[in-house]
């Protein structure tokens, strides 16, 4: 098949020359020496092998484009395989991330919730301490009231026991200072 290529590029070559003049191609002398130069050296050529050289770098080129064909097509087909990968990993890193995200909304909610029941319970003991408090304050003070009234009296007591005649003042005396003293 290459021969045949070769060998008619070969016979059309003086033919398509001489076209235009109006002379045979093997006619005119320049023209048939021409071709049988030629003929003569690709005959040397194809008897030295230089054909068999020319073809055979042609068919390793080929070859070699072939083999690069076939990487940059394997190439593809890994980097497609990668790039699926990727993406699921991509989409995988997402739905984890959203996971985290909604328990972390989750235990803020929770922690939202128990520290308003936390301090929900904090101001009741601190309200129940406030009452016992003042609790305690109203019995210290109505047994402050109390004891200031019993010295009152028995100032009093004694005051009229002794037997002077201020007692009605020394009554309105007590009452007066533990009037003072409530107040």
């Amino acid at each position: 098949m290459r021969y045949t290529i070769l060998f008619s590029a070969l016979a059309l070559t003086p033919a398509a020359h001489a076209a235009d003049e109006k002379v045979a191609w093997y006619a005119d002398p320049t023209t048939a020496t021409a071709f049988a130069a030629l003929v003569v050296f690709l005959f040397i050529v194809g008897m030295v092998g230089g054909f068999k050289t020319i073809l055979s770098a042609l068919d390793n080129r080929a070859e070699g484009i072939q083999s690069q064909i076939d990487e940059a097509r394997a190439l593809r087909e890994e980097a497609a395989k990668l790039m699926a990968e990727a993406k699921t990993k991509a989409k995988e890193a997402d739905d984890a991330a959203e996971d985290i995200i909604k328990r972390a909304k989750a235990d803020a909610d929770a922690m939202m919730k128990q520290a308003k029941a936390d301090l929900k319970a904090k101001v009741a003991r601190r309200e129940a301490q406030a009452e016992a408090r003042i609790a305690r304050a109203e019995a210290d003070a109505a047994a402050e009231v109390r004891r200031v009234a019993a010295d009152a009296a028995t100032n009093a007591a004694r005051t009229i026991l002794s037997g002077t005649g201020e007692a009605d003042d020394l009554f309105d005396k007590a009452l007066g200072e533990i009037d003072k003293r409530l107040n």
